[in-house]
């Protein structure tokens, strides 16, 4: 069924979600004992804050108020990966745990944006979706990766060697 979304809604929906991931990974970032698992963390961060930064100054809506000030405030917007953080912050998340969690949620917010943009009617509205859902995979990849280095799996810098060997 076709599902419509004005532009300044979508819009606002990216800039919320992409906040509040950029959230989850800072305090992923914090929790982490392992420097290489911080820094992935932080680099995600950064990378939402981006792409929150991408959509800002297309929102004409004048409630969030300046980039910087919103950027700064926690997050209203509950997604998945927050509620599960609030839960998993309790039993101290783990390096390991963080991954497996924003892996689970980047391949779930990724499929979810995809449905949508399936049935969204207006092709400009319908673009900011798949973008998002682009973004996703993309971090879902850097994730996957570096999961993989922390398990001691073979590594995709690696595989030369190993089907060499």
């Amino acid at each position: 069924m076709p599902q419509e979304f004005n532009m300044q809604e979508a819009l606002k929906l990216a800039i919320e979600t992409e906040k509040a991931v950029m959230y989850f990974y800072q305090n992923a970032a914090k929790q982490a004992t392992n420097d290489r698992a911080r820094k992935v963390f932080e680099t995600l961060a950064a990378e939402e804050r981006e792409h929150a930064e991408h959509f800002f100054p297309l929102y004409k809506g004048g409630d969030l108020g300046p980039f910087d000030a919103y950027m700064a405030k926690p997050p209203t917007f509950e997604s998945a990966m927050l509620h599960n953080l609030k839960k998993g912050v309790s039993a101290q998340l783990r390096e390991r745990d963080a991954m497996e969690l924003a892996l689970k949620e980047e391949e779930d917010l990724a499929r979810t944006l995809l449905m949508t943009a399936e049935r969204i009617v207006d092709p400009m509205v319908r673009k900011v979706f798949e973008r998002m859902a682009k973004e996703t995979q993309h971090h879902y990849a850097i994730i996957e990766s570096e999961y993989a280095h922390l398990m001691g799996m073979v590594h995709e810098t690696d595989i030369d060697t190993f089907v060499r060997e």
